[in-house]
């Protein structure tokens, strides 16, 4: 075969056209890829399409050949994504309130270069939704790289930890006071990042949400709470800590209407046992964080749920309640 215009980069066009314009819907004949190519500076001949389509399948790729006298073709079969996984993937980007909506839209562009062109329209329609509050903070994704930095390399972290102010702007807390703790995870709950870490200071295990740290710093110290994290359980801490609120770590017991299991086992899990009480009721023993988060989940559950022990968290609660309704009483009065 002579050697025409852009024969080194052909093979490179060749798969480029296949992995954008077709998939199992659209197929493209030998004559459209030549003319493809042809719009790409490329020249080349239908023999050489043949040879070079069978080079790109003995490298791996799943390039499939339809025989048909009307829609005869070839199209790429098998991707890095199939279109269902890539849907997930955009609808949990799309989701993050973490992430910036300019950041959303870039990952979710990237996303699509997995797809074709059609299959790539097919998301786009997917991932738009109304009202969905993103952040604007755009230095999250540097906070995010230097916790996982500082826990590949084991060190603890210096930062300002920021809180809302009526003004609806992010002020230090503690007057602006560092916060120096040893990161040992991070964990994604209720659609926000945290990270959780060792204070050392207080000798506790802690956790800061990450779109609050600014000015993170690594340290050349190593850091600590290696004895505290020995047998952590991550999931175990999300489920006991409702909201991510802190609070007193206590054992409690819950009598539950049986139509609410399902609701019991996605907070705290399928492993927990539920024990029957009489036809309708079931009982279950889990650790909680007792906090106002706790409380507030339970009482939305109703008089379908009711904390029976232990008596002093039961009688937190009721007053927790009762401050609810006083506060109703002095408005209406």
């Amino acid at each position: 075969m002579a050697r025409g215009n852009g024969q080194k980069l052909k093979l490179l066009y060749l798969l480029k056209i296949l992995a954008e314009e077709t998939d199992e819907q659209h197929v493209m004949s030998t004559a459209a890829i030549l003319e493809r190519l042809h719009s790409c500076g490329v020249s080349a001949e239908r023999k050489a399409i043949y040879d070079d389509i069978e080079q790109l399948c003995n490298f791996g790729y799943d390039i499939i050949c339809v025989r048909s006298r009307t829609q005869g073709g070839y199209y790429l079969a098998s991707r890095e994504f199939e279109l269902a996984e890539l849907k997930l993937l955009v609808d949990a980007v799309q989701a993050s309130k973490f992430m910036t909506l300019k950041k959303s839209r870039e990952l979710i562009a990237k996303l699509e270069r997995f797809a074709s062109r059609e299959e790539a329209r097919q998301l786009s329609r997917q991932v738009f939704v109304a009202g969905r509050i993103k952040t604007e903070q755009e230095n999250i994704y540097y906070t995010v790289d230097a916790v996982h930095r500082a826990l590949q390399e084991q060190v603890q972290i210096t930062f300002l930890y920021m809180e809302w102010g009526l003004d609806g702007a992010l002020h230090p807390k503690r007057g602006g006071q560092t916060y120096c703790v040893s990161p040992w995870a991070l964990l994604w709950s209720d659609e926000n990042y945290y990270m959780i870490a060792f204070d050392g200071e207080a000798g506790i295990i802690k956790h800061y949400r990450v779109d609050k740290m600014q000015r993170i710093e690594l340290s050349a110290q190593k850091r600590l709470g290696e004895e505290a994290f020995a047998d952590f359980d991550l999931a175990a801490y999300a489920n006991r800590t409702f909201g991510m609120y802190g609070g007193q770590v206590r054992s409690v017991t819950m009598r539950f209407d049986n139509a609410l299991a399902g609701v019991v086992m996605d907070r705290f899990g399928k492993e927990t046992r539920m024990r029957p009480v009489d036809a309708g009721h079931f009982q279950v023993r889990v650790t909680v964080a007792v906090s106002g988060q706790f409380f507030g989940w339970l009482a939305g559950l109703g008089d379908g749920a009711r904390l029976v022990t232990p008596e002093d968290v039961a009688q937190d609660y009721r007053a927790h309640l009762e401050r609810i309704l006083a506060a109703y009483g002095e408005q209406n009065a």
